[in-house]
């Protein structure tokens, strides 16, 4: 099997990393796909199945725990998992493209530890815990109590920054999303 390159994009909730990373997937000479992971969690807003998330139950996600089906897996919250199966990064391989990551934290540093040579691990750094808590905030999809866990899990989040291969900061879209094309297109022409 062709193996491509992973890419792993990994920030607290609200740093921008998912709108980079759908900018990324936009650039056809990068030649990415994107890595659906699996979840238990209810789909938010317009997510789809098979397309953002495979929106799975906590006996199945369990099941493929045992089955040690997961490159990586994670229980983010109480009973809220979320894990990228081997057979998502094979599929993906399999058509010679390189595979791209919008993962949390944890997730990604354990892809990065697993496949040292092939991953680019890139922390998307926000200006601000504040600035967070307003993003997440005008999304309108979670109630203030998941919004305050997920800017308490922030502070934790940032402090792993150091352990990426790189950081970009996302003080400004444009220029955090050129930073990233930059960075990617050196690692996948390697």
């Amino acid at each position: 099997m062709n193996q491509g390159k992973l890419l792993v994009f990994s920030a607290p909730s609200g740093s921008g990393k998912t709108t980079i990373v759908r900018h990324l997937l936009k650039q056809e000479d990068l030649n990415l796909e994107f890595s659906i992971s699996c979840t238990t969690r209810e789909p938010r807003g317009e997510e789809v199945h098979g397309k953002d998330y495979y929106f799975i139950s906590l006996d199945e996600f369990k099941k493929h725990i045992k089955a040690e089906d997961f490159v990586e897996w994670e229980e983010v919250y109480r009973d809220n998992f979320y894990g990228t199966l081997k057979s998502e990064v094979e599929r993906i391989w399999a058509k010679g493209k390189n595979v791209i990551f919008d993962i949390d934290v944890a997730g990604g540093l354990r892809i990065k530890s697993k496949f040292k040579q092939e991953t680019l691990a890139v922390f998307v750094k926000p200006p601000s815990i504040d600035e967070l808590k307003i993003r997440l905030k005008k999304r309108s999809t979670e109630s203030d109590d998941k919004i305050n866990m997920r800017i308490a899990k922030a502070s934790v989040e940032l402090a792993t920054a150091p352990q990426f291969d790189t950081i970009i900061k996302n003080y400004d879209l444009d220029v955090a999303k050129v930073d990233a094309y930059n960075l990617v297109k050196e690692f996948v022409n390697r």
